[in-house]
This record gives structure tokens, C-alpha cells and sequence, in this order.
């Protein structure tokens, strides 16, 4: 009797000491990532570089006998230095995952975002391209191919890994419609402008200036050139509409590239955001700057900031200060 007694203890603690201790070895959280191809064996190898090889087996263990292969959850989890082989095995088999913090990057193009989130989702790149093109999807949130982009507000936002592409779109189209509070909806109106007109004038004044301070200025200079039916004239929109984004002077040659993104051939805005713009760079063209301001040029002095100009003859005088800073550096 004593003796069946301590094999039942002895067992009790082999159990314990399996499944209830810590499951891993390192001093920081892991994650463990489950997409629809995964197996228990590739879980396995997942873990193995930082889990007890006890442990490890003691999970396996209570995969196999819970029938966890034929009801496996996709997600991300989470493996904390206290986490419990017992505790891995219960958030595994009931699909508690840990939600994950999406930032929203500032990119130029819906092929970059794509790429971007695939990389922090469990989102194919193709798939969200192909939606992000498709204007039967676009059209669904009220918008097209052109300015869907302009539905990706550059927050962050909790959401879990394995979010489906449906279920992203809506999560950021409800984002989007939370960023548009009463107070930015009436400055908008106020300016005569869309949501989408907004966002796609801040996609070009962030490409023009990485200066906060400066962003409300270029806005209303924009907009003054808008309401008296005059181009833009915004060598980043000639950028991306000949996809040379690395381009640090735009000559006279490039400036008849014909594109309907090109503002110095079409008066008005493009037809969509040239990038994912910032907060500050919406928020600069709903408060922006009243001045007669029609022109401006880059400084001689490289400083990121501008010269501002009421008439063509002084904005000829910063142009050439700048041109020739630029012949002065070699930049071609």
C-alpha cells in the first residue's frame, strides 16, 4: 500500500514537474505563430529553440491526446518566461491568442502597404493587393482603386494576427470613420473639400516637407492655387507618377510626363493619395494657414523648409538660389 502510494506521488510529481513548471527556457516572451498549413511538428520546431526539452515533450504529450491536429486554431500566442507547459496547451487548444499592436505605415503605394502588412498579419501580399485594385472591394467603403488608400489612417490599433482580409478592411474603414470626428468633418466642409481631397493634399504636402511646423503653411499655399484654378505644380506628384520616388531634382523634360497625377499638366488634385499621409499632414490641411502665398521653392540652405512667394517674378528669384545651391552640390 505504501508502496503504490509513492509511485502514485512519484508519478504525480513527474506530471507536475512536465507540465506545470515553466515551459520556457528563455528570459523574454516568445511567440508562437499558427497559419492553416501548420502541423503539431511544425509547432515543434517553432518552439524548440527556446523551450525546456521537457517541457517540450510533456506538450506534445497533451497535443496528441487532446486530438489537437484534427482541431487546430490559427493565431498568435503568446510564451511568456512564466507561461506553464499546461497553460501553452490550454490558450493552443482553446485558441486563446494574444493580440497584436498594427501600425499603419506611412508608404507610397497599395503594392508596399500589401507588402507591409503581410509582414505583421497572416494576410497574404497578393490577396491584399488585389483587393486594394479590385473597385467592386473599394466601391464597398465608398471609394475607388485610387483612393482607397486614403481609408488607412497611420495609427496604431490592436487586432489579432490572424484577422481575415474582410474583416481588416471593415476594421479599417470603422477606424477611419472614428478619425473623422464632427470637429475635422466641418473644417473639411468648411475648405469646400472631401475626406478623400484631404487626405490625398496631405499625401503631397508630406512628400514636400518632413517640418510639422512648417505643413499648415504649404497647405494653405495649395489651397490658394486650387480655389484660382491653378496647377499645383508638385514635383512629388511627377515622382509618383513615373514611379521614381528616389528622384531629388525634376527637370523640364519630366514635368510633361503624362499622367493624371502629374500637377503640372492637370490643374486640380490628383486622382488619389500619392503616399499614406501622416496625422499631422491631415490635420495641417484642415487648419491651414491663411496667406496670399501662391509659390514656394525649397531653401538654398537644404534645411527641409521653404520660400514662399505672392508672385511668380520673386518665386523666380528662391528658384534660382535653389538651383543653383543644387549645381553648387553636384545633385543632378
Amino acid at each position: 500500500m505504501k508502496t503504490s502510494a509513492i509511485c502514485v506521488a512519484i508519478i504525480v510529481a513527474l506530471a507536475g514537474y512536465y507540465v506545470f513548471t515553466p515551459f520556457s527556457k528563455a528570459d523574454d516572451t516568445h511567440y508562437i505563430y499558427i497559419d492553416a498549413d501548420d502541423t503539431t511538428d511544425s509547432i515543434s520546431k517553432q518552439v524548440k529553440p527556446f523551450a525546456k526539452q521537457y517541457a517540450l515533450s510533456g506538450l506534445m504529450t497533451l497535443l496528441r491526446h487532446c486530438n489537437y491536429a484534427g482541431n487546430m486554431h490559427t493565431g498568435r500566442y503568446e510564451v511568456e518566461p512564466s507561461t506553464t507547459t499546461f497553460r501553452l496547451f490550454k490558450n493552443l487548444k482553446n485558441g486563446r491568442q494574444k493580440p497584436l499592436m498594427l501600425t499603419i505605415p506611412s508608404v507610397r503605394t497599395t503594392e508596399r502597404l500589401a507588402a507591409e502588412l503581410s509582414r505583421k498579419l497572416m494576410l497574404d501580399s497578393t490577396e491584399i493587393a488585389e483587393a486594394l485594385t479590385d473597385n467592386n472591394i473599394c466601391q464597398k467603403y465608398g471609394l475607388d482603386t485610387a483612393t482607397v488608400i486614403s481609408m488607412f489612417i497611420p495609427n496604431t490599433y490592436e487586432m489579432y494576427w490572424n484577422i481575415g482580409l474582410e474583416n481588416f478592411l471593415n476594421r479599417m474603414k470603422k477606424e477611419c470613420d472614428a478619425f473623422w470626428t464632427q470637429e475635422r468633418q466641418a473644417k473639411a466642409d468648411k475648405a469646400g473639400m472631401t475626406r478623400e481631397e484631404v487626405v490625398t493634399l496631405a499625401s503631397i504636402i508630406d512628400e514636400e516637407t518632413a517640418n510639422n511646423a512648417e505643413k499648415p503653411m504649404i497647405a494653405g499655399m495649395y489651397i490658394n492655387r486650387l480655389r484660382q484654378k491653378m496647377p499645383l505644380q508638385a514635383d512629388p506628384t511627377v515622382k509618383f507618377a513615373m514611379k521614381k520616388f528616389e528622384l531629388r531634382r525634376i527637370y523640364n523634360r519630366q514635368l510633361a510626363f503624362d499622367s493624371p497625377y502629374n500637377t503640372y499638366r492637370n490643374v486640380g488634385l490628383p486622382p488619389g493619395p500619392i503616399r499614406i499621409p501622416s496625422v499631422a499632414g491631415i490635420d495641417a490641411v484642415l487648419n491651414h494657414k491663411q496667406h496670399d502665398y501662391l509659390y514656394m521653392c525649397a531653401k538654398e540652405d537644404f534645411s527641409g523648409t521653404h520660400n514662399f512667394a505672392a508672385t511668380y517674378a520673386e518665386h523666380l528669384q528662391n528658384a534660382m538660389k535653389y538651383s543653383r545651391a543644387l549645381n553648387e552640390r553636384g545633385i543632378k
